[in-house]
Parts: C-alpha cells; structure tokens; sequence
C-alpha cells in the first residue's frame, strides 16, 4: 500500500470506550517511533487515529503488515484474523473483554507490550485453521474456515437435529442432538470447552469433534489426526425441500419460506464458522471438515526466555479459569521424580 517503513494494522472494539481509548494510544505510541499505522475505514468515527492511513476493511487491509493490533475480546480478534489470515500477518491481541484466550496481554500491560513490539521483542506461532464445505446431493452450497470451531446446530429451537457423524469416510454413529463442534486445539477452550470436550495444548496437532446434548448411548468427545476429513450429515427422513440461501455474516438469515410445505424442523439446520460467518443448511445436506491449508499467525510476547510452549499454555489456563495450584511442590530444574 505503499509504505516503505515498518507498518502495523489497528483493529478495536468500537463499541467499548476502553477499546477506543486503548487504541488512540496504540496509534499515537507507533506513529510516534517512525511506525505506520493502519486503521480499517469502518472503525475511523469511533478512533481518533490522527496519523494513522485509513485503508477498506477487506482483504487488502493487513497486506505487507508486519502485524495487526488487536484490542479486544476474542470476538474481536477472530474478527481481525479474517483481516490477517489472507495476509500472512501475525495477530496480537490485547484483552479487553472477559476470558480473552487468544489475548496475549491485559490493559495494564499495554506500553509494555508496545514497546516490545517496537523492539521486535516477539516470536510468531501458527495455528490450525479449519476448512469447511457444505454440499446438497454433490452440490457445493457454501466454502468456507475457522480458527476455533465450525459448528452444525439445530434450526429450530424446541427440536434436535438427526445427524451420522463420520471419520475418513466411515460411519460412526447416528446422533440425535442439539449440534456437533469441530474444533482446533486453539477452539478447546472455546465453544468445545462449553460442550464438555478435552482441553487440547495449542502445539498438539489434532481435530476435535464433540457432540452439543447429544440422545445416545456413544456419544462421547471425539480426539482424531490432523489429516482426518470429519464429516457431518443431516438425515433427511423425506419431505418437500425449502431452498437454503447463505446468510450474510453480520445480518440474521433468512427464514426459508415457499409456497410449499417445508421440511420437519428437526430436519433444517445451520453452519456457524466461529460464530461470525454463517449458511443455512437444507434437509441431506454433508458437512465435511479438514485441516485448514492456511494458518493463522499469532505472535507472542512469552516463551522468549526459553519457556516451554506448553508450560506457558498451562500458566494461562491458570490465570483465565483461576485453577487452584495451592501445595504445587514442584521448582524449575526437577527432574518430578
């Protein structure tokens, strides 16, 4: 986009006043240290972002970033990763919301984490994204991804959804349930997390699959490889079909409507990509889940000192679910024997 010099992506939650004034800081610290700043065209009104260069909040944004700020929840973040994903750029996130899992710092720590930044005091993991396809009898009907989780849930309230459920193209099993979650490492402790499934470490590679209330006998978390293909299929018991449009991700969807007779409720469902993106989904439709092939950059502030990933993961489940670790015996350099 033209710049030379060293350039960052601002990306805030607007609609919280800590938000926007931890941004404003954000934007006047770069600019400040010869850094140029970026902001998305939609958030303008609500920023004081004197300096910084107002770009279209699209694809293009994050382009030839070094990183994109993000002060907010995880919502905001995931928002952002959309930004980042297609740019290759790392996300960092400050917390400003309530769990805040994707977060790398809290709001006390924001000119700490800056100045880091300015140093170039950090190091850039990848996570596991998900790539999803839906299709009605072979047909594509919707493409997509996700960090966290891709979902299939019921349409209808008072109803279940009947699905099979299968692994690398064999059967499973047959639920009758409120949804099924497909999630990354990164998603364990999201929407998964709520539905009763495992706590995944962010540098295991894996797929979860874990049904939502599911009536039956087998219906446990399910752990399988990254290079499984998860798939998912709405039973269709018969009925007439009620055409299916994709929603679009920031309106409610449409309720199907004909002049015909619809499908049983428990028969319709929906496709929600870490609770953003959303497609409704018609009776029979496949849902198949895979290993997404781009992944998403998250950079961070810790493990810099030679820390375990997986010690640093473990302090930060402490810290978010405030475990307690009263009578921990243990010192750095035992052998735990």
């Amino acid at each position: 986009m033209g710049e030379s010099k060293r350039t960052m992506l601002v990306v805030a939650h607007t609609g919280r006043e800590s938000a926007r004034h931890s941004a404003t800081q954000v934007i006047e610290r770069l600019t400040a240290a010869g850094v140029a700043v970026r902001v998305t065209e939609d958030e303008v009104p609500a920023l004081e972002c004197v300096g910084a260069t107002v770009v279209p909040a699209g694809p293009e944004a994050a382009q030839g970033a070094e990183l994109v700020i993000v002060l907010g929840g995880d919502g905001t973040l995931l928002r952002a990763a959309e930004l980042a994903r297609p740019a290759g750029a790392p996300l960092i996130g400050v917390n400003l919301g309530h769990v805040g899992f994707l977060a790398e710092t809290e709001p006390d720590g924001l000119t700490q984490t800056v100045d880091h930044l300015l140093a170039g005091e950090y190091r850039v993991e990848e996570r596991m994204t998900l790539d999803v396809v839906a299709r009605e009898n072979g047909t594509q009907i919707a493409r997509t991804w996700a960090l966290n989780e891709v979902t299939v849930e019921k349409a209808a309230r008072e109803r279940m959804v009947e699905v099979v459920i299968e692994v690398d193209g064999r059967p499973l099993s047959r639920w009758g349930c409120d949804g099924v979650v497909c999630a990354t490492p990164t998603g364990s402790t999201a929407y998964a997390f709520s539905a009763g499934g495992p706590v995944v470490w962010p540098e295991v590679e894996a797929l979860l699959m874990v049904p939502l209330a599911a009536h039956a006998l087998f219906a446990r978390p399910l752990v399988v490889s990254p290079r499984s293909v998860l798939a998912v299929e709405l039973v269709h018991e018969g009925g007439e079909r009620v055409p299916a449009e994709a929603a679009h991700p920031d309106e409610p969807g449409p309720e199907a409507s004909s002049g015909e007779p619809g499908p049983p409720e428990s028969e319709r469902a929906v496709l929600w990509c870490d609770g953003r993106r959303w497609y409704d989904l018609p009776p029979g439709a496949r849902i198949e889940v895979r290993r997404g092939e781009m992944p998403v950059l998250l950079a961070r502030l810790g493990g810099l000192g030679g820390q375990p990933a997986g010690g640093e993961f473990t302090d930060r489940l402490v810290a978010k679910f405030d475990l307690p670790v009263t009578g921990w015996r243990g010192r750095p350099g035992r052998s735990g024997r």
